[in-house]
């Protein structure tokens, strides 16, 4: 999937996650961007990855792409290392429901992701298409329209306590 399709992936699951939780769904939100772009940190031509040359370079050279970066370990230790170091619980979960939501995109497409490196088996759900199809597109749209709803819902709850 593209960036801009993980970042609106990353949106739809804070927003979702700030309807059931009393996290502030702003910091769910802009946690939950880096979170979705931190997984492509493996590939040089991503959003991160131009951000970032050197340690993409890096990663990539150790790992490749959608191996360890999209993996359930990856996002483990993710977890683990956001626990210990970051003090709001909010960043935290934004982080990891948009590196989740980026992994679950990935597995949508043909090459799919190696979920449970270091095994090398490839995982992808049983429909799949391809980066920046039409098909693509239409998963945009509907991550777009599940985001606009749930930030309506969010905004409702949020006007109800004032």
């Amino acid at each position: 999937m593209q960036g801009n399709t993980h970042i609106v992936g990353g949106i739809t699951a804070s927003l979702a996650f700030a309807q059931i939780s009393n996290d502030n769904p702003l910091v769910l939100v802009g946690a939950g961007v880096i979170g979705a772009l931190l997984p492509d940190i493996c590939h040089g031509g991503s959003k991160i990855g131009r951000k970032l040359p050197i340690i993409s370079k890096m990663v990539n050279s150790l790992f490749g792409h959608r191996s360890f970066t999209h993996s359930l370990l990856f996002l483990f230790l993710m977890g683990m290392l956001l626990h210990t170091f970051i003090p709001y619980k909010s960043i935290t979960i934004g982080i990891l429901l948009g590196m989740a939501s980026h992994i679950l995109l990935d597995m949508g497409t043909k090459k799919g992701v190696k979920l449970f490196f270091p095994v090398s088996i490839s995982v992808r759900l049983p429909l799949t298409t391809k980066t920046g199809s039409k098909v693509e597109k239409v998963v945009f749209t509907l991550l777009t329209m599940l985001s606009v709803f749930f930030s309506y819902e969010v905004i409702v709850q949020l006007l109800a306590t004032i």
